[in-house]
């Protein structure tokens, strides 16, 4: 069946008289850019806010990383009006109103076909390629935010994205439902080779592919090479920790940040392993995607 939208009729004496637990936002359509799917476990009646705290300041941004596979870019329809996503989100560039979704969605199918978590650093947009990466700035307080894109909304004419609900804390609007932001498109490379000195390091491989095979213990071999996963790298020694922290519950490999010096100054990297194989690696790297925190570089010792 056809996903349904949030704010029908009447939803602005709803916002207005739960103005602190509503995001008062409207809704992004949860599977297939329009298409039909069934939701993933039953939903509230009315969307807002957790009725639990957590501290969101210690949420880290998400990680751009480029994709490799097709992007979700398919014309649509929703409520009457066609929607042509555009190819490439990278250049894009646009002010207007953001407003969030939360509870009532909390763990439903994104159009992505990703679970949505109020918690995460996402976003909905009507046009972008999913997934995307976009920054996200309050122009009111000059707050500012990393978000992956990976659904589709809102569907009101007046608001140009919908962001999770600790994107909208974060940006110090979660009580008011809206506020006026400037969104701009990241190209995860030209990101990654800015803000992850190890990018795109590859490690030499052990042996030949015909040793390797005839090793009775290839993840020794491979263990041996020093082989770990950058998640990225920092200006702020407490950014690094924190997403040090964070990664350390998530993980069993160990997780370390190490200080370099690039450039005149100081970046703390965050790194984890070593990883025993490259199949290891991958499960990590899906772990993390999951997560919302990227598909880290794998790397050499050095």
């Amino acid at each position: 069946m056809n996903k349904p939208l949030r704010n029908g009729p009447g939803v602005a004496v709803v916002c207005l008289l739960l103005a602190l637990l509503s995001a008062c936002s409207s809704s992004p359509v949860q599977q297939g850019q329009g298409d039909t799917a069934s939701a993933s476990k039953p939903r509230p009646a009315q969307d807002g806010a957790p009725d639990y705290f957590q501290d969101v300041s210690q949420i880290p941004d998400a990680v751009p990383v480029p994709h490799t596979g097709a992007y979700k870019a398919s014309p649509y329809r929703v409520l009457g009006r066609n929607y042509n996503p555009m190819k490439d989100g990278r250049n894009y560039r646009e002010t207007g109103l953001a407003s969030w979704y939360g509870t009532k969605f909390h763990g439903q199918l994104t159009a992505n076909g990703e679970s949505y978590d109020l918690y995460g650093m996402t976003a909905a947009h009507k046009t972008l390629p999913l997934p995307t990466y976009v920054r996200v700035t309050n122009v009111d307080n000059d707050r500012s935010i990393i978000v992956r894109v990976n659904d589709r909304g809102p569907f009101h004419s007046d608001r140009i994205i919908d962001l999770s609900y600790a994107g909208a804390v974060k940006l110090g609007f979660a009580e008011k439902g809206v506020a006026r932001v400037r969104v701009e498109g990241i190209d995860p490379v030209v990101w990654q080779q800015q803000n992850n000195p190890g990018y795109l390091v590859k490690a030499q491989p052990s042996a030949a592919p015909t040793a390797a095979a005839a090793s009775p213990a290839p993840a020794t071999v491979v263990a041996s090479a020093g082989l770990y996963l950058q998640v990225g790298a920092f200006a702020s020694d407490q950014a690094a920790e924190q997403l040090r922290s964070q990664l350390q519950g998530m993980v069993s490999a160990p997780v370390f940040v190490t200080p370099i010096e690039q450039d005149s100054r100081t970046l703390h990297r965050v790194r984890l392993g070593p990883v025993s194989d490259h199949a290891e690696a991958e499960r990590l790297m899906e772990t993390l995607r999951l997560a919302n925190l990227g598909n880290p570089s794998l790397v050499s010792a050095n």
